[in-house]
Protein backbone atom coordinates (compact mmCIF):
# COMPACT_ATOMS: atom_id res chain seq x y z
CA UNK A 1 0.00 0.00 0.00
CA UNK A 2 1.54 3.34 -0.41
CA UNK A 3 1.89 6.32 2.14
CA UNK A 4 -0.33 8.82 1.97
CA UNK A 5 -1.07 12.02 4.04
CA UNK A 6 -4.41 13.72 5.24
CA UNK A 7 -5.62 16.74 5.44
CA UNK A 8 -9.08 17.96 6.22
CA UNK A 9 -9.96 19.77 3.01
CA UNK A 10 -7.91 17.23 0.55
CA UNK A 11 -8.23 14.23 -0.99
CA UNK A 12 -5.37 11.68 0.17
CA UNK A 13 -2.08 11.63 -2.18
CA UNK A 14 0.76 9.41 -2.57
CA UNK A 15 3.17 10.00 -0.59
CA UNK A 16 6.50 9.45 -3.12
CA UNK A 17 10.28 9.95 -2.10
CA UNK A 18 12.88 11.25 -4.72
CA UNK A 19 14.31 7.70 -5.18
CA UNK A 20 10.58 6.07 -6.66
CA UNK A 21 9.00 6.63 -9.86
CA UNK A 22 5.45 6.05 -10.58
CA UNK A 23 5.20 2.76 -12.69
CA UNK A 24 2.01 2.02 -14.90
CA UNK A 25 0.67 -1.73 -14.11
CA UNK A 26 1.49 -4.57 -16.86
CA UNK A 27 -0.83 -5.99 -19.20
CA UNK A 28 -1.42 -9.09 -20.71
CA UNK A 29 -0.41 -7.88 -23.63
CA UNK A 30 2.97 -6.40 -22.60
CA UNK A 31 4.23 -9.39 -21.78
CA UNK A 32 3.72 -10.78 -25.42
CA UNK A 33 0.29 -12.15 -25.25
CA UNK A 34 -2.38 -10.96 -27.34
CA UNK A 35 -5.90 -11.97 -26.25
CA UNK A 36 -7.96 -9.53 -28.94
CA UNK A 37 -5.76 -11.32 -31.68
CA UNK A 38 -6.59 -15.04 -30.48
CA UNK A 39 -10.30 -13.62 -30.47
CA UNK A 40 -9.57 -12.52 -33.92
CA UNK A 41 -8.12 -15.43 -35.57
CA UNK A 42 -10.97 -17.33 -34.20
CA UNK A 43 -13.41 -15.59 -35.92
CA UNK A 44 -10.92 -15.55 -38.82
CA UNK A 45 -11.36 -19.46 -39.26
CA UNK A 46 -14.88 -19.73 -38.36
CA UNK A 47 -15.86 -20.37 -42.18
CA UNK A 48 -13.43 -22.39 -43.14
CA UNK A 49 -14.09 -24.88 -39.77
CA UNK A 50 -17.51 -25.08 -40.71
CA UNK A 51 -16.82 -26.67 -44.24
CA UNK A 52 -15.85 -29.95 -41.81
CA UNK A 53 -18.78 -30.60 -39.87
CA UNK A 54 -20.68 -33.54 -39.20
CA UNK A 55 -24.53 -33.76 -38.10
CA UNK A 56 -22.79 -35.97 -34.94
CA UNK A 57 -21.44 -32.65 -34.14
CA UNK A 58 -23.48 -30.82 -31.03
CA UNK A 59 -22.00 -27.38 -30.72
CA UNK A 60 -19.33 -24.72 -32.40
CA UNK A 61 -16.52 -23.42 -31.48
CA UNK A 62 -15.95 -21.52 -28.03
CA UNK A 63 -16.74 -23.78 -25.49
CA UNK A 64 -14.74 -25.20 -23.34
CA UNK A 65 -15.26 -29.07 -24.54
CA UNK A 66 -16.34 -30.46 -28.17
CA UNK A 67 -19.32 -32.65 -28.25
CA UNK A 68 -20.01 -35.05 -30.60
CA UNK A 69 -22.83 -37.74 -30.27
CA UNK A 70 -22.17 -41.28 -31.68
CA UNK A 71 -25.07 -42.35 -34.03
CA UNK A 72 -25.87 -46.03 -32.34
CA UNK A 73 -28.06 -46.66 -35.55
CA UNK A 74 -25.12 -46.57 -37.51
CA UNK A 75 -22.73 -48.75 -35.69
CA UNK A 76 -23.32 -52.16 -34.50
CA UNK A 77 -20.37 -53.02 -31.94
CA UNK A 78 -18.07 -49.56 -32.38
CA UNK A 79 -14.84 -49.45 -31.08
CA UNK A 80 -13.19 -46.20 -31.25
CA UNK A 81 -9.48 -45.53 -32.53
CA UNK A 82 -7.60 -42.33 -31.36
CA UNK A 83 -4.59 -41.13 -32.57
CA UNK A 84 -2.38 -38.21 -32.28
CA UNK A 85 1.22 -36.85 -33.92
CA UNK A 86 2.76 -33.34 -35.42
CA UNK A 87 4.37 -32.55 -38.71
CA UNK A 88 7.95 -32.39 -37.38
CA UNK A 89 10.38 -30.01 -38.83
CA UNK A 90 8.82 -30.00 -42.09
CA UNK A 91 7.68 -26.81 -40.13
CA UNK A 92 10.58 -24.97 -40.46
CA UNK A 93 11.01 -25.37 -44.49
CA UNK A 94 7.37 -24.14 -44.56
CA UNK A 95 8.49 -21.28 -42.64
CA UNK A 96 11.89 -20.49 -44.44
CA UNK A 97 9.50 -20.58 -47.87
CA UNK A 98 6.82 -18.68 -46.03
CA UNK A 99 4.26 -21.12 -47.02
CA UNK A 100 1.74 -22.16 -44.90
CA UNK A 101 -1.36 -23.38 -46.61
CA UNK A 102 -0.62 -26.68 -46.76
CA UNK A 103 1.07 -27.56 -43.88
CA UNK A 104 -2.15 -28.10 -42.04
CA UNK A 105 -3.07 -30.97 -43.66
CA UNK A 106 0.17 -32.62 -43.02
CA UNK A 107 -1.22 -32.60 -39.74
CA UNK A 108 -4.94 -34.23 -40.35
CA UNK A 109 -2.66 -36.29 -42.52
CA UNK A 110 -0.47 -38.20 -40.28
CA UNK A 111 -3.23 -38.79 -37.88
CA UNK A 112 -6.03 -40.02 -40.03
CA UNK A 113 -3.90 -42.17 -42.18
CA UNK A 114 -2.46 -43.85 -38.83
CA UNK A 115 -5.81 -45.15 -37.45
CA UNK A 116 -7.07 -45.90 -40.80
CA UNK A 117 -4.41 -48.56 -40.57
CA UNK A 118 -6.81 -50.20 -38.14
CA UNK A 119 -10.37 -50.02 -40.51
CA UNK A 120 -11.35 -46.60 -39.04
CA UNK A 121 -13.49 -43.68 -40.67
CA UNK A 122 -11.92 -41.10 -38.79
CA UNK A 123 -14.93 -39.24 -36.61
CA UNK A 124 -13.81 -35.98 -35.26
CA UNK A 125 -10.05 -33.79 -35.14
CA UNK A 126 -8.81 -31.31 -32.61
CA UNK A 127 -5.26 -29.42 -33.55
CA UNK A 128 -2.90 -27.80 -31.24
CA UNK A 129 -1.34 -24.28 -32.26
CA UNK A 130 1.71 -22.89 -30.50
CA UNK A 131 3.98 -19.81 -31.12
CA UNK A 132 5.93 -17.40 -29.89
CA UNK A 133 4.30 -14.50 -31.71
CA UNK A 134 0.66 -14.95 -33.04
CA UNK A 135 0.76 -13.71 -36.60
CA UNK A 136 -2.61 -14.07 -37.77
CA UNK A 137 -2.52 -14.64 -41.62
CA UNK A 138 -0.08 -17.26 -41.26
CA UNK A 139 -2.02 -18.53 -38.31
CA UNK A 140 -5.10 -18.37 -40.45
CA UNK A 141 -3.75 -19.93 -43.37
CA UNK A 142 -2.34 -23.27 -41.45
CA UNK A 143 -5.74 -23.67 -39.54
CA UNK A 144 -7.95 -23.09 -42.68
CA UNK A 145 -5.44 -25.79 -43.88
CA UNK A 146 -5.98 -27.85 -41.21
CA UNK A 147 -10.03 -27.36 -41.99
CA UNK A 148 -9.01 -28.44 -45.80
CA UNK A 149 -7.35 -31.72 -44.23
CA UNK A 150 -10.20 -32.78 -42.27
CA UNK A 151 -12.53 -31.75 -45.51
CA UNK A 152 -10.39 -34.55 -47.62
CA UNK A 153 -10.77 -37.02 -44.68
CA UNK A 154 -14.47 -36.38 -43.86
CA UNK A 155 -13.84 -35.47 -40.50
CA UNK A 156 -14.81 -32.41 -38.25
CA UNK A 157 -12.62 -30.03 -36.57
CA UNK A 158 -14.50 -29.65 -33.54
CA UNK A 159 -11.84 -28.04 -31.06
CA UNK A 160 -8.24 -26.53 -31.14
CA UNK A 161 -6.24 -24.74 -28.62
CA UNK A 162 -3.83 -21.51 -29.89
CA UNK A 163 -1.42 -21.06 -27.41
CA UNK A 164 0.78 -17.87 -27.51
CA UNK A 165 3.72 -18.34 -25.12
CA UNK A 166 6.58 -15.90 -25.81
CA UNK A 167 9.74 -16.63 -24.06
CA UNK A 168 8.97 -20.61 -25.07
CA UNK A 169 9.65 -19.91 -28.73
CA UNK A 170 11.09 -17.21 -30.70
CA UNK A 171 9.13 -14.96 -32.72
CA UNK A 172 6.91 -15.83 -34.91
CA UNK A 173 8.06 -19.50 -34.63
CA UNK A 174 5.21 -22.05 -34.33
CA UNK A 175 4.45 -26.21 -33.81
CA UNK A 176 1.63 -27.95 -34.49
CA UNK A 177 0.19 -30.85 -32.81
CA UNK A 178 -3.52 -33.15 -34.02
CA UNK A 179 -5.62 -35.43 -32.20
CA UNK A 180 -8.28 -38.00 -34.23
CA UNK A 181 -10.66 -40.09 -33.29
CA UNK A 182 -12.25 -42.60 -35.14
CA UNK A 183 -14.19 -45.64 -35.25
CA UNK A 184 -14.64 -49.37 -36.57
CA UNK A 185 -16.66 -51.99 -36.47
CA UNK A 186 -15.15 -54.77 -34.41
CA UNK A 187 -15.78 -57.34 -37.26
CA UNK A 188 -13.87 -55.30 -39.40
CA UNK A 189 -10.95 -54.57 -37.81
CA UNK A 190 -7.91 -55.05 -38.98
CA UNK A 191 -5.30 -56.40 -36.74
CA UNK A 192 -3.30 -58.60 -38.96
CA UNK A 193 -4.17 -61.68 -37.73
CA UNK A 194 -5.87 -62.76 -41.51
CA UNK A 195 -2.44 -61.81 -43.04
CA UNK A 196 -0.68 -65.01 -44.79
CA UNK A 197 2.71 -65.84 -46.88
CA UNK A 198 1.69 -65.38 -50.15
CA UNK A 199 -0.11 -62.10 -49.66
CA UNK A 200 0.41 -59.26 -52.02
CA UNK A 201 1.66 -55.79 -50.74
CA UNK A 202 -0.33 -53.29 -52.83
CA UNK A 203 1.38 -49.91 -52.62
CA UNK A 204 -0.79 -46.56 -52.75
CA UNK A 205 1.89 -44.02 -54.51
CA UNK A 206 3.37 -40.93 -52.08
CA UNK A 207 2.85 -37.01 -52.92
CA UNK A 208 6.52 -36.65 -52.26
CA UNK A 209 8.53 -36.97 -48.61
CA UNK A 210 4.86 -36.38 -46.60
CA UNK A 211 6.20 -35.21 -43.44
CA UNK A 212 9.09 -37.84 -42.57
CA UNK A 213 12.33 -37.79 -42.69
CA UNK A 214 12.89 -33.79 -42.79
CA UNK A 215 15.61 -32.92 -40.53
CA UNK A 216 17.86 -34.80 -43.35
CA UNK A 217 15.88 -33.17 -45.93
CA UNK A 218 17.13 -29.80 -44.67
CA UNK A 219 20.74 -31.20 -43.97
CA UNK A 220 20.84 -32.46 -48.06
CA UNK A 221 19.36 -29.05 -48.36
CA UNK A 222 22.08 -27.45 -46.89
CA UNK A 223 25.18 -29.37 -47.66
CA UNK A 224 24.33 -28.72 -51.41
CA UNK A 225 23.67 -25.06 -51.04
CA UNK A 226 20.80 -25.75 -53.72
CA UNK A 227 18.05 -22.87 -54.33
CA UNK A 228 14.34 -24.37 -53.75
CA UNK A 229 13.53 -22.30 -56.66
CA UNK A 230 15.27 -25.28 -58.97
CA UNK A 231 12.68 -27.27 -61.11
CA UNK A 232 12.45 -31.06 -60.83
CA UNK A 233 9.90 -33.37 -61.65
CA UNK A 234 6.80 -33.69 -59.25
CA UNK A 235 4.89 -36.60 -58.34
CA UNK A 236 2.09 -36.19 -60.64
CA UNK A 237 5.17 -35.69 -63.36
CA UNK A 238 4.62 -31.77 -63.72
CA UNK A 239 7.41 -29.56 -63.22
CA UNK A 240 7.51 -28.12 -60.07
CA UNK A 241 9.79 -25.81 -58.42
CA UNK A 242 12.19 -28.55 -55.89
CA UNK A 243 10.69 -26.36 -52.35
CA UNK A 244 7.02 -27.18 -54.05
CA UNK A 245 8.44 -30.96 -54.46
CA UNK A 246 9.41 -30.41 -50.56
CA UNK A 247 6.31 -28.76 -49.22
CA UNK A 248 3.61 -31.26 -51.11
CA UNK A 249 0.90 -32.15 -48.38
CA UNK A 250 0.94 -35.35 -46.94
CA UNK A 251 -1.62 -37.47 -49.04
CA UNK A 252 -4.76 -38.30 -47.17
CA UNK A 253 -5.81 -42.03 -48.00
CA UNK A 254 -8.99 -41.79 -45.78
CA UNK A 255 -11.98 -42.15 -48.47
CA UNK A 256 -10.25 -44.14 -51.16
CA UNK A 257 -9.40 -46.97 -48.55
CA UNK A 258 -12.44 -46.84 -47.04
CA UNK A 259 -14.34 -47.64 -50.26
CA UNK A 260 -11.83 -50.51 -50.85
CA UNK A 261 -12.16 -51.73 -47.74
CA UNK A 262 -15.75 -52.59 -48.46
CA UNK A 263 -14.80 -55.51 -50.45
CA UNK A 264 -13.79 -57.02 -47.75
CA UNK A 265 -10.44 -58.02 -49.48
CA UNK A 266 -7.60 -56.07 -47.76
CA UNK A 267 -6.12 -57.89 -44.17
CA UNK A 268 -4.14 -55.42 -43.33
CA UNK A 269 -2.74 -51.59 -43.54
CA UNK A 270 0.54 -50.30 -43.30
CA UNK A 271 1.08 -46.25 -43.18
CA UNK A 272 4.81 -45.60 -44.63
CA UNK A 273 5.65 -42.69 -41.93
CA UNK A 274 9.28 -43.01 -39.84
CA UNK A 275 11.13 -46.06 -40.64
CA UNK A 276 9.82 -45.91 -44.43
CA UNK A 277 9.25 -49.00 -45.51
CA UNK A 278 11.59 -51.10 -43.79
CA UNK A 279 10.32 -50.68 -40.43
CA UNK A 280 6.69 -49.85 -41.37
CA UNK A 281 5.04 -52.78 -43.01
CA UNK A 282 6.11 -55.36 -40.49
CA UNK A 283 4.81 -53.75 -37.87
CA UNK A 284 1.33 -55.07 -39.05
CA UNK A 285 2.70 -58.40 -39.70
CA UNK A 286 2.56 -61.61 -36.92
CA UNK A 287 5.96 -62.39 -35.95
CA UNK A 288 6.87 -65.18 -37.62
CA UNK A 289 6.09 -63.33 -41.06
CA UNK A 290 8.48 -60.97 -43.15
CA UNK A 291 8.10 -59.37 -46.53
CA UNK A 292 9.84 -59.47 -50.02
CA UNK A 293 9.64 -55.90 -51.76
CA UNK A 294 10.61 -55.18 -55.26
CA UNK A 295 12.06 -51.84 -55.88
CA UNK A 296 11.70 -51.66 -59.60
CA UNK A 297 8.40 -52.25 -58.87
CA UNK A 298 7.04 -48.62 -58.87
CA UNK A 299 8.08 -45.63 -60.03
CA UNK A 300 10.00 -43.17 -57.44
CA UNK A 301 9.33 -39.95 -57.60
CA UNK A 302 12.46 -37.41 -58.76
CA UNK A 303 12.61 -35.84 -55.42
CA UNK A 304 13.56 -39.26 -53.33
CA UNK A 305 16.14 -39.01 -56.32
CA UNK A 306 17.57 -35.75 -55.90
CA UNK A 307 17.71 -36.10 -51.54
CA UNK A 308 19.93 -39.67 -52.34
CA UNK A 309 22.47 -37.76 -55.50
CA UNK A 310 23.15 -34.94 -53.68
CA UNK A 311 22.87 -36.25 -49.61
CA UNK A 312 24.86 -39.18 -50.58
CA UNK A 313 22.91 -41.39 -48.69
CA UNK A 314 22.59 -45.16 -49.00
CA UNK A 315 19.66 -47.25 -50.84
CA UNK A 316 19.42 -48.75 -47.16
CA UNK A 317 19.04 -45.10 -45.29
CA UNK A 318 16.87 -44.22 -47.86
CA UNK A 319 14.18 -47.40 -47.46
CA UNK A 320 14.46 -46.77 -43.65
CA UNK A 321 14.14 -43.25 -43.56
CA UNK A 322 11.40 -41.79 -46.62
CA UNK A 323 8.50 -43.53 -48.01
CA UNK A 324 10.28 -43.62 -51.58
CA UNK A 325 6.96 -42.66 -53.09
CA UNK A 326 4.59 -45.35 -51.65
CA UNK A 327 2.31 -43.97 -48.77
CA UNK A 328 0.19 -46.85 -47.62
CA UNK A 329 0.69 -50.34 -48.23
CA UNK A 330 -2.73 -52.95 -48.46
CA UNK A 331 -1.76 -56.18 -47.43
CA UNK A 332 -4.08 -58.52 -49.83
CA UNK A 333 -4.82 -61.98 -51.05
CA UNK A 334 -3.29 -62.92 -54.58
CA UNK A 335 -6.93 -63.02 -55.98
CA UNK A 336 -7.93 -59.50 -55.39
CA UNK A 337 -4.94 -57.87 -56.83
CA UNK A 338 -6.25 -56.95 -60.07
CA UNK A 339 -9.39 -55.96 -59.12
CA UNK A 340 -8.05 -53.72 -56.24
CA UNK A 341 -5.47 -52.27 -58.57
CA UNK A 342 -8.16 -51.11 -60.64
CA UNK A 343 -10.21 -49.58 -57.94
CA UNK A 344 -7.21 -47.72 -56.75
CA UNK A 345 -6.48 -46.23 -60.19
CA UNK A 346 -10.31 -45.31 -60.77
CA UNK A 347 -10.17 -43.27 -57.30
CA UNK A 348 -7.42 -41.25 -58.16
CA UNK A 349 -4.59 -42.97 -56.90
CA UNK A 350 -1.69 -44.92 -58.21
CA UNK A 351 -1.62 -48.51 -56.74
CA UNK A 352 1.48 -51.08 -57.58
CA UNK A 353 2.24 -54.68 -56.47
CA UNK A 354 5.46 -53.93 -54.90
CA UNK A 355 5.99 -57.54 -52.96
CA UNK A 356 4.91 -60.67 -50.92
CA UNK A 357 4.68 -61.93 -47.79
CA UNK A 358 6.88 -64.07 -46.71
CA UNK A 359 7.68 -66.88 -44.17
CA UNK A 360 10.28 -65.17 -41.90
CA UNK A 361 11.92 -67.92 -40.15
CA UNK A 362 15.07 -66.92 -38.19
CA UNK A 363 16.09 -64.87 -41.47
CA UNK A 364 15.47 -61.06 -41.47
CA UNK A 365 12.31 -59.74 -41.97
CA UNK A 366 12.78 -57.48 -44.56
CA UNK A 367 14.57 -58.17 -47.77
CA UNK A 368 14.92 -56.04 -50.96
CA UNK A 369 14.68 -56.74 -54.51
CA UNK A 370 16.12 -54.89 -57.03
Amino acid sequence: MPLVSRNENSEPEPLLNDMTEAKEGLSYRDAGVDIDAGNDLVERIKPAVRKTMRPEVLNGLGGFGALFELNLDQWREPLLVSGTDGVGTKLILARQMNRHDSIGIDLVAMCVNDILTSGAEPLFFLDYFATGKLQLDEAQSVIEGIAEGCRQAGCALIGGETAEMPGMYSGGDYDLAGFVVGAVERSELLDGSRIRPGHHLLGLASSGPHSNGYSLIRKVIERSGVDLEETITAASGEPVDLGSALLSPTQIYVKPVLEMLQTGAIDGLAHITGGGLTENIVRVLPDQLGIDVDTNSWVRPEVFNWLQENGGISDTEMLRTFNCGIGMVMLVPENSVADLISRSDKLGISCYDIGRVVQAGSAERVRYIS
